[in-house]
């Protein structure tokens, strides 16, 4: 039985849907795989709700939608790690299962989460979809939001799109954690985070439709001053997560979100340290550049 497709956002038909009618602990079909792919390049972002996943059950799901990155994009070194590879670890706990301190190294990286970005847009090659799994929720806020990168960029003036069309940009976690005053890097991170170029306007690969490809790492564009880059990123920015670009996902412990990196941006919304969020994220790596996606 292939599975239920409704749409979510009370804004948009087309942006956000919630997926029911399947188990993603099983085993998926071909016909099933293709119908998430197609409600993926329709809605962009899809909740699936009660879904009880062990790690290798969020793992293996995930593999139908192409290789995994390794978490290699976060500030712990891998003997720090409580989770294995192939999981980003997003929450306030440590290695053993306690809870980060407030001042946490590792916890204070993890707050560019909370800055609109794209997954692994630091990246030569960046993130096609990344995949939630919700397991330890705060009682209350924690929720993510995503914006629809589609939509604001049809809804940019000409002059505007004309502007962005053929740029470059220089992306780096070094530009999105400095932008919260963070600099403790080892010099081994330091070099792993050289800035990559990216395009400023991508075409999908699968649905060949245009949107602005932004992100808080996003540091410069090619040919401009720094500061003539960052107020225009952030003009644009400011522009693509106005409130009917923008869907916000209360989690519920159990909810999986599998949301497209391609056409959309997100952020974390804050919530109280002082109790637990558990959220691993598997991130299916992308198979071409942005540049050779670019609008011609």
């Amino acid at each position: 039985m292939l599975p239920e497709v409704t749409p979510l956002n009370p804004k948009s038909t087309n942006f956000v849907a919630k997926v029911e009618g399947i188990s993603l602990s099983e085993p998926q079909t071909s016909e099933t795989v293709e119908a998430l792919f197609n409600a993926l390049d329709t809605f962009a972002v899809l909740v699936f709700p009660n879904q009880v996943l062990t790690d290798e059950q969020h793992i293996r799901f995930s593999r139908y939608f192409g290789d995994l990155e390794l978490a290699t994009g976060d500030y712990m070194k891998q003997d720090d790690r409580r989770l294995q590879m192939e999981l980003n670890d997003i929450s306030n706990l440590d290695r053993t299962g306690g809870k980060m301190e407030a001042a946490d190294p590792k916890r204070l990286f993890s707050l560019g989460n909370m800055l609109w970005h794209s997954d692994s847009s630091f990246k030569a090659i960046p993130a096609q979809y990344s995949i939630l799994s919700a397991k330890i929720i705060p009682a209350t806020e924690g929720d993510t939001e995503f914006a629809d990168m589609r939509a604001a960029w049809r809804a940019l003036d000409e002059k505007t799109q004309q502007k962005c069309l053929g740029q470059v940009t220089r992306h780096s976690q070094l530009y999105s954690r400095g932008e919260l005053g963070f600099t403790e890097f080892r010099e081994d991170q330091q070099e792993a985070m050289v800035p990559v170029r990216q395009a400023l306007v991508r075409r999908h690969p699968r649905t060949k439709n245009s949107s602005l490809y932004l992100s808080a790492h996003a540091g410069l564009i090619e040919g401009w001053t720094v500061p003539e880059s960052r107020i225009f990123l952030k003009r644009l920015a400011e522009h693509a997560t106005q409130r009917e670009f923008v869907y916000r996902h209360k989690w519920s412990v159990n909810d999986l979100v599998i949301w497209d990196n391609q056409a959309t941006m997100h952020r974390a919304m804050g919530y109280d340290n002082k109790e637990v969020r558990d959220m691993r994220r598997t991130t299916i790596a992308g198979v071409t550049s942005s540049l050779e996606e670019m609008p011609a």
